[in-house]
């Protein structure tokens, strides 16, 4: 019954969010380097760091993360809303605060908060869609950045400030930077989604030119092979 189950959900994906319809995808942008470099290792403050970043449906988040050097682990999962709520079929109507969000753990010495931003604003979201990525609309694909610390709260707010000034879109900047909340994490047939069906056609569409992106923009921190969740 677990594994019946398991398959009725995936199939509802093709029914629900992470669906498709025929609108153009947006193209990849070459966000500036910040100006604002984080010092995560600062004042003895050493080891691996997490982050959260929501930028419409998981999948591609998940999956762009997952290839960046330096980052040790990415978990697709819901952020915003309460424990009772964080449940797929819930958060996809769209009447919870959830935002659909991915956590990753990284090590700062090999790549930097602030370059998690810069590839993140680059090749992954499009900070100037309200409550929407790519073909998937609702609060639950709101683009936010959910600093984990100070530091990181400061160097978002400097960088989304220099986004600003940019000129790159003709549109106003409109990604928050939301509280820390608690994290939960998605349904394990979430998890490295773009490994798994590489096929899939959302996949093909939407998410693997945001991964060709990352790896002909960024190639000092592209990495080859996937980085599976381990949980």
């Amino acid at each position: 019954m677990r594994r019946r189950a398991g398959v009725i959900a995936a199939a509802c994906l093709v029914l629900t969010a992470c669906a498709a319809p025929a609108v153009a995808a947006e193209e990849p942008v070459d966000a500036p380097a910040a100006t604002r470099i984080a010092r995560e290792g600062a004042g003895g403050s050493k080891g691996l760091k997490t982050a959260i970043f929501a930028g419409g449906c998981f999948w591609g988040v998940e999956g762009v993360f997952s290839h960046v050097r330096g980052v040790r682990r990415a978990v697709s999962g819901y952020h915003g809303g309460t424990a009772a709520s964080a449940r797929y079929d819930v958060v996809s109507s769209g009447l919870t605060d959830h935002a659909e969000a991915v956590k990753i753990t990284y090590d700062p010495a090999l790549v930097r908060y602030d370059e998690l931003l810069r590839i993140f604003f680059s090749v992954v979201a499009d900070p100037t869609l309200r409550n929407r990525q790519g073909p998937d609309v609702g609060p639950q694909y709101r683009s936010a950045i959910v600093p984990t610390s100070a530091e990181q709260a400061a160097v978002a707010k400097a960088y989304l400030a220099q986004l600003g000034k940019s000129g790159l879109w003709q549109r106003p900047i409109v990604t928050a930077i939301e509280p820390y909340k608690a994290f939960y994490p998605a349904e394990s047939y979430h998890q490295d989604f773009m490994a798994k069906n590489p096929t899939h056609a959302y996949i093909r569409r939407w998410d693997a030119p945001k991964l060709a992106a990352l790896k002909a923009m960024f190639p000092q921190h592209y990495r080859a092979s996937f980085l599976r969740d381990a949980s």
